[in-house]
């Protein structure tokens, strides 16, 4: 079996996926952070002013988070449209040749 090259990613596209990986995590993550306070409230660690404190900060983690991502995600496709926009830089056309003896 012959060796495989490496598989060249590049280093904007790999990042743009990472962070959408994040966005598309980011809800479970969340959720789960939701339901800590149940696990909370058995101890008797936390009263309820407490857990109200906690996820009215987790409400707010989670929107600046998510604020964050988006921005990210929204500039790097910004920087995609306008590569796909640029126009490609074209060979350079075909000349017919001057015959011999012919004026320039």
């Amino acid at each position: 079996m012959a060796p495989r090259a490496p598989l060249f990613v590049e280093r904007q596209s790999y990042r743009r996926r990472r962070v959408m990986d994040g966005a598309r995590i980011l809800p479970v993550v969340g959720f789960v952070l939701t339901l800590l306070p149940a696990l909370w409230t058995q101890s008797g660690r936390m009263g309820t002013a407490g857990e109200a404190i906690y996820l009215f900060a987790l409400w707010l983690g989670l929107i600046v988070v998510a604020a964050l991502l988006s921005r990210h995600l929204r500039r790097e496709g910004q920087r995609a449209a306008e590569q796909a926009a640029r126009p490609r830089a074209a060979a350079p056309e075909a000349t017919p040749e001057t015959p011999p003896g012919a004026a320039p």
